[in-house]
């Protein structure tokens, strides 16, 4: 008799083919798709006009390339799980900032509350 008879055995996947995303995963991909956007609204309305089109589009974008270089499933730059992990919330926190200074400090604070956790579930998954 097998020793954990509810655990299924998985195949093993096709050269090319990668696991499903968990659900941890999808949220953590969100809260990122978030934080992009806030930077953008943020770098749009907060600033005077010359200005707000340079940090409306600069803002995200450097955010962007920060998290493919450093965050993303194929990632640029194989770095320590911790300094992974530094990042993502670097990236997290300049949203939350970004919603402060715009004035809706609740939705920052949700936010962080949200993003924090779903990083925490995807980051376990990873080092699993």
């Amino acid at each position: 008799m097998p020793e954990t008879p509810n655990v299924r055995a998985e195949a093993p996947l096709q050269p090319g083919m990668r696991p499903r995303p968990s659900v941890a995963e999808i949220g953590a991909f969100l809260c990122g798709l978030f934080a992009f956007a806030t930077l953008a609204l943020w770098g749009f309305l907060a600033w005077p006009l010359p200005w707000n089109i340079v940090f409306g589009i600069a803002a995200p974008v450097a955010a962007i390339l920060v998290w493919a270089l450093f965050v993303s499933p194929r990632a640029v730059l194989a770095v320590h799980p911790f300094v992974r992990a530094i990042v993502e919330l670097l990236v997290y926190a300049a949203a939350t900032v970004a919603w402060w200074n715009m004035g809706q400090v609740w939705v920052g604070i949700v936010f962080a509350i949200v993003a924090i956790t779903c990083g925490l579930f995807a980051g376990r998954r990873r080092l699993a």
